[in-house]
């Protein structure tokens, strides 16, 4: 078993204030599970990673492996893998020696030590490389004989630090996909940080993001997706970003440019009287309307153009300021730089409303 458990972990570093890199974190990670921690930079989700490897000290709450306290034990004694965004190889050993280090310093018979790097080769596509040293190998290659290093261990736990952050966007692509069919295969339990919202959706079973510290929610990708717990959340996993609008609050609901959402009677009594709300609405839930349609005059002022899709980059007037937003559309229609179209949501639930001083989702 190799469950691993945060019991209201905290990092503080000294200062004037002292600064909570991590702040009271309570997070179960289930035996076999791949859990994502993303946030941006100065979130706390490396300094998470480090605590449960016992890099870094834990100064309040606890950490747990297998059911097993590892608040103060030595990293040595953790039974955790973990790999970094540098390869950190040894420059002079071969991939096979690079590989079986570790196994070697335990004092290991050569034939386990042989018999472990192989059957990681073989998983990672490494054979043919087992007598290469690493100035022989492309950047992807690297990244691979160091998860094989980890690999070779036969750890509880796999602990991965931005390990693609070096590579380039194709072969991001492609090793993301990798590791994820290896963690299948291998069923081994990890924990992966990266700062990129879609690596997280495509990779992990569950994905937790933290902000400053706290963790802001853990959910399938579909759940943060879908219903975000709060306006952060929703801002931050998506690509491109979901449109975020303070908008004004009425008798019938909330109006954005004459599409009114209806508020339940919880979301009214939660907004305590205001008189605005924070609304969402992802850039795909937005649609072109016909010219005398019903919709939001829409000033373009970038067009991406992405092949299938097209990112409309613009800007409506809501009230008396130019608010901005995008439109996610098909890319062999987009309008015109400087052109003026309309845009409508598609679906009123599709829309995600936010408390305006909280930031916490409101029921619509």
């Amino acid at each position: 078993m190799a469950e691993v458990i945060y019991r209201n972990a905290s990092r503080v570093y000294p200062g004037s204030p002292p600064v909570s890199a991590v702040d009271g974190l309570d997070l179960e990670v289930s035996d076999g599970e791949f859990l994502v921690l993303v946030g941006p930079s100065g979130s706390g989700k490396s300094t998470a990673l480090r605590m449960l490897a016992g890099l870094e000290d834990v100064d309040e709450g606890g950490v747990e492996i297998g059911g097993k306290d590892v608040t103060t034990m030595p990293p040595k004694g953790r039974d955790i893998a973990m790999v970094f965004q540098s390869y950190a190889l040894y420059p002079h050993m071969t991939v096979a020696e690079n590989m079986g280090f570790a196994l070697k310093l335990r004092r290991m018979p050569k034939d386990q030590v042989r018999k472990r790097v192989d059957e990681a080769a073989k998983l990672l596509e490494l054979g043919k490389y087992l007598d290469r040293k690493p100035k022989a190998l492309s950047g992807g290659q690297r990244q691979r004989v160091a998860m094989g290093r980890a690999i070779v261990r036969e750890p509880a736990v796999f602990l991965m630090d931005e390990p693609l952050s070096n590579l380039d966007a194709k072969l991001r692509v492609e090793t993301r996909a990798h590791i994820a069919a290896l963690q299948k295969r291998l069923g081994t339990t990890t924990i992966y940080v990266t700062h990129d919202q879609v690596e997280a959706m495509t990779m992990g079973h569950r994905v937790a993001v933290l902000h400053e510290g706290v963790l802001q929610q853990c959910d399938t990708p579909r759940g943060l997706y879908e219903r975000p717990a709060n306006a952060f959340v929703a801002g931050f996993m998506g690509s491109p970003a979901m449109n975020l609008k303070t908008v004004p609050v009425g008798g019938d609901g909330a109006t954005l440019d004459g599409v009114t959402v209806p508020l339940s009677r919880q979301a009214m009594s939660a907004l305590d009287g205001k008189s605005e709300v924070i609304l969402g609405v992802r850039p795909e839930s937005l649609r072109l309307t016909g010219g005398d349609d019903d919709g939001m005059p829409f000033t373009v002022e970038l067009v991406e153009e992405l092949g299938a899709d097209a990112l409309v980059h613009g800007t409506v007037r809501i009230g008396d300021s130019d608010e901005r937003f995008v439109v996610r559309m098909d890319g062999r229609t987009p309008p015109g730089l400087g052109e003026t179209v309309k845009v409508a949501v598609r679906d009123a639930e599709e829309v995600h409303l936010f408390h305006p001083d909280s930031g916490l989702r409101l029921a619509a």
